[in-house]
């Protein structure tokens, strides 16, 4: 079987791949766990460390090169491209810096002469990526499972085997021993397959019907698995608010990555008094976008991952119109090859609606009026979801500790929600299982062994 990938911003055909089959994936883990048993779980904790910092080096150098696959391949402005592959660097030297102190044994107090904790590798790790942050997504995961000890087998998105394969040569590249980190194309059936094989966990970053589906086999086989899946952030402006920052941020927040992010403002639920000057300064940041050539550095939002994208979208909005929304800004496409649609931002809206219910994957900002703070937060959490929430208040929100009542894995305070190295990222509900980044997430790998001595 074969893939092909398309550049979404011109629909052109970029390249074709071969899939890989289930008995391949089967012999791929076999050999990752080959070379972890004779191999990688020898090095110590400083060659590897030495490794990640000459992966970071190498990001840096050949960041523009790296930026323009994940671009052509996913249609993300190249602006963020670099972004995401600066911060991809970041995260190898965090972990270079701070993975010794992370993984070192915890003594405890017992009744035992010597009591202590150690954190050793769990073997072969299985993860299924999406396209999203086609680097980023990988990086952040097998970073520190690899600098714990572990192999790693990835099978990427179907729409970014290159970015995929690009980052399996730069690991090698930077000295990894072959076969410590491989990737394997293919569709959801490979994917299946990885989860089926001998691996020892898995981690997936996608839908929550997909993340659904690992669970439901990783459990099967008793494989530990980290799901990090959709979710239909709140952007909660209170009256107390800076509003002309929270409607800056908001549209930054709301339109990344063409508006494809699971951590993205999807719903902003103001209070009534404000929300009127609140929407205005909301659209005219949103006037303020660039739709156009994602290579271009001008350019803030570029295409959608696919045309079938699209067609979700303005199903969601067409619902949604006709129980009342009302769209004040964009809803349509512009008139130009390529997988685009305007940014849209829609009045009127109710916590019962498709834009509301449903997670938004593009660039549509739906607006709801809550009567006072304590209705907003009901609504925040009247979701299936539960991965991140931005609260926008000069006082209010500190004052009666409302991050407290917000059902959600990670809670910003006048900023908005994002992933950084230093913090656990992950949710809570149908957003996931389980943690990245951070101490927490690394240690999501690790057989946190007791060791008791008398």
């Amino acid at each position: 079987m074969k893939i092909q990938t398309l550049n979404p911003a011109t629909e052109e055909i970029l390249a074709e791949y071969e899939t890989v089959t289930p008995e391949q994936v089967n012999h791929e883990v076999m050999n990752s766990r080959k070379v972890f048993d004779s191999i990688w779980k020898k090095f110590d904790i400083s060659e590897r460390t030495k490794l990640l910092r000459n992966l970071s080096h190498i990001l840096v150098q050949k960041k523009r090169e790296y930026a323009t696959i994940i671009t052509n391949e996913m249609g993300k402005p190249i602006i963020e491209s670099l972004a995401e592959v600066q911060k991809c660097s970041w995260v190898c030297n965090y972990f270079a810096d701070n993975g010794k102190k992370f993984l070192e044994p915890e003594y405890l107090e017992t009744d035992a002469k010597d009591s202590y904790v150690r954190f050793d590798p769990l073997g072969v790790i299985g993860c299924i990526m999406p396209w999203n942050f086609p680097f980023w997504q990988v990086l952040r995961f097998c970073v520190p499972a690899m600098l714990a000890g572990n192999t790693v087998v990835l099978k990427h998105s179907s729409v970014c085997p290159l970015s995929g394969n690009t980052i399996q040569q730069v690991v090698e590249e930077a000295g990894f021993p072959k076969g410590v980190f491989r990737h394997l194309v293919g569709n959801y059936i490979v994917g299946e397959a990885l989860v089926k094989s001998n691996v020892d966990a898995v981690s997936i970053t996608g839908s929550t019907q997909a993340g659904k589906r690992v669970a439901e086999i990783a459990s099967q086989q008793l494989h530990k698995f980290i799901l990090e899946l959709g979710g239909s952030d709140p952007f909660i402006v209170l009256k107390d608010a800076n509003i002309d920052k929270a409607a800056e941020v908001g549209a930054k927040s709301r339109f990344l990555n063409n508006g494809q992010s699971c951590i993205a403002a999807k719903r902003f639920i103001v209070e009534e008094d404000v929300i009127e000057d609140f929407t205005k300064k909301f659209i005219e940041n949103i006037e303020k976008q660039i739709v156009g050539d994602p290579l271009d550095e001008k350019t803030t939002i570029g295409p959608l991952v696919r045309d079938d994208s699209r067609d979700t979208i303005v199903n969601q909005l067409g619902k949604s119109a006709l129980q009342g929304a009302q769209i004040l800004i964009g809803g349509n496409v512009p008139k130009r090859k390529g997988f685009f649609f305007n940014p849209t931002v829609v009045g009127q809206v109710t916590p019962d609606m498709p834009i509301s219910r449903e997670e938004v994957f593009g660039p549509v900002a739906p607006i709801i009026a809550a009567r006072n703070a304590t209705e907003a937060i009901k609504f925040a959490n009247d979701t299936e979801f539960g991965l991140g929430a931005s609260i926008w208040s000069e006082k209010y929100a500190k004052e009666n500790n409302l991050v407290k009542d917000v059902e959600a894995g990670m809670v910003f305070v006048n900023s908005m929600v994002i992933s950084d190295p230093r913090v656990p990222f992950g949710g809570i509900k149908n957003s996931g299982v389980g943690r990245e980044l951070s101490d927490y997430g690394l240690k999501e790998f690790v057989n946190v062994k007791s060791v008791i001595m008398n």
